[in-house]
């Protein structure tokens, strides 16, 4: 089919011969792997296409057909719904999001309000106080080195007077004589030499000291107003961290948290904005289930007169089926329930199937309904299994004959034990178990020839006594 072709288009399966081939594999240990005309896929891809190529309809889609979730997903099915039963899902799970936050807000009115306002003036102190990112650490450094200002610079001052300053021979001064007096040593014995070169390199740091504490007794000052300003600035960071219980290098970070905050409760606690979205997607929510109803209202009138056709077919003449729309507040699923209704004989009024019919009426309706709703599929391969449970006779041969209509329009593959609706296939393939000399059972699938369909059919008839009147009859069904 085209959605299939796309599919595989889309997902990047297609072939260069146009078809789709799908494989699953399954080893000795139980594990599985999926393909898809060759290429390695997941499970789910396997099915999701899958489900584009074959329409399964089981044995007991009679007993599923009493649920109002079945007859609904039926009714939507042959209306060609499935994307507008997504969108009304969609809107609805939206709009019902948006009424219990504008419901949550109005029952906490008075809390958030009380969160707003702390949230506002804690910003506003922080605001104030306007700690920058980095800014305590370095203020604290300069603090510290203001507050030992007296002390660096007396200790500094020390230093230099024992390098250079002193009245009774400084250090350099010392160092420097004697540099120079074995210097002149060193001329007469070269075993000095190893030793000067020891003492030079000594004084030079020395001297590079002497400048050093030069500099920095001449960029050192007592500042006592500066201080002063530090010891405010951080009392004032020390007592708002501590008000906020965080560390005071922690504080720029605290802002920026608070006011983020206090930014999303402001726009969480726009109550006519929260009622603008709502009364928005509500009208959304309206729109995508009214045209879902136009939908359902179409596909009801048609299944209600296509199964009630089938129905005079069936041997439940003068019956009647109608898809009833009930309408209900509003939900995932629109703006109706579906139910089934039947009436079985002319004259009376339709009631719910599961009250009116009868277990073998209810097969029958049930298969008229799958074979009825398979026209609304694109699936190319259609599958029922054992979908003639209950049925027998005359109405076997009817349903033969539904089924054989629909096969001429796509595949149709039909497992039965209904000789009338295995007679009307084109062709035939027996399904047969035996049992191993391992003793394990194996199943094992036939196709068989025109000779082997009339004894198969003749089987189907009379059991495992075939006679020559069962193949007299079960050529003229296949002739039929």
């Amino acid at each position: 089919g085209a959605a299939a072709r796309a599919w595989l288009a889309e997902h990047e399966f297609a072939s260069e011969e146009g078809g789709a081939l799908l494989r699953r594999v399954v080893d000795n240990a139980g594990r599985s792997k999926a393909y898809i005309n060759g290429i390695a896929a997941t499970a789910g891809q396997l099915r999701e296409l899958g489900d584009l190529l074959v329409d399964i309809h089981g044995q007991h889609a009679h007993q599923s057909l009493l649920k109002a979730e079945a007859q609904r997903a039926l009714l939507d099915h042959q209306g060609g719904a499935a994307a507008d039963v997504k969108a009304v899902g969609a809107a609805y799970r939206g709009w019902r999001a948006l009424v219990r936050q504008r419901e949550e807000f109005e029952t906490n009115a008075a809390n958030v309000l009380y969160e707003r306002e702390r949230l506002e003036w804690q910003v506003a102190e922080l605001e104030k106080l306007a700690v920058k990112p980095g800014e305590w650490p370095e203020i604290t450094n300069e603090h510290s080195r203001l507050s030992h200002a007296a002390g660096l610079l007396e200790g500094a001052q020390e230093a230099l007077f024992v390098l250079s300053e002193s009245d009774q021979q400084p250090l350099l001064s010392q160092l420097s004589a004697l540099t120079q007096k074995l210097g002149k040593l060193a001329l007469l014995d070269a075993g000095l030499q190893p030793i000067l070169e020891l003492l030079e390199p000594a004084r030079i740091q020395l001297q590079e000291a002497v400048y050093g504490l030069n500099d920095y007794l001449d960029h050192t000052e007592l500042d006592p107003d500066r201080l002063r300003q530090l010891d405010a600035r951080m009392e004032a960071i020390h007592s708002t961290a501590r008000k906020f219980r965080v560390a005071p290098e922690e504080l720029p970070e605290e802002h920026a948290k608070l006011a983020e905050k206090l930014g999303q409760l402001a726009d969480a606690s726009d109550l006519d904005g929260l009622r603008r979205q709502e009364e928005k997607i509500r009208a959304e929510y309206q729109a995508a289930a009214a045209l879902l109803s136009s939908k359902r209202e179409g596909a009801a009138r048609e299944l209600g007169a296509a199964v009630t056709g089938a129905m005079q077919d069936l041997s439940m003449g003068g019956g009647s089926f109608v898809a009833a729309l009930n309408d209900c507040e509003p939900s995932a699923s629109g703006l109706e329930q579906v139910e089934f209704l039947v009436a079985g004989h002319a004259g009376s009024a339709p009631r719910p199937l599961a009250k009116v019919a009868s277990g073998g009426e209810l097969a029958r309706i049930a298969l008229a309904i799958s074979v009825i709703t398979s026209n609304a599929t694109t699936v190319p391969t259609l599958i029922f299994d054992e979908v003639d449970s209950g049925i027998g006779g005359a109405v076997a041969e009817v349903v033969g004959r539904l089924l054989k209509r629909l096969g001429q329009e796509r595949q149709v593959l039909c497992v039965t034990h209904l000789p009338q609706v295995a007679s009307q296939a084109n062709a035939h393939f027996q399904v047969a178990k035996s049992t191993l000399p391992s003793g394990r059972t194996a199943s094992r699938i036939d196709a068989l020839d025109a000779k082997a369909r009339v004894e198969e059919v003749a089987r189907m008839l009379g059991g495992l006594e075939i006679t020559a009147t069962t193949r007299k009859h079960a050529r003229e069904l296949l002739a039929s």
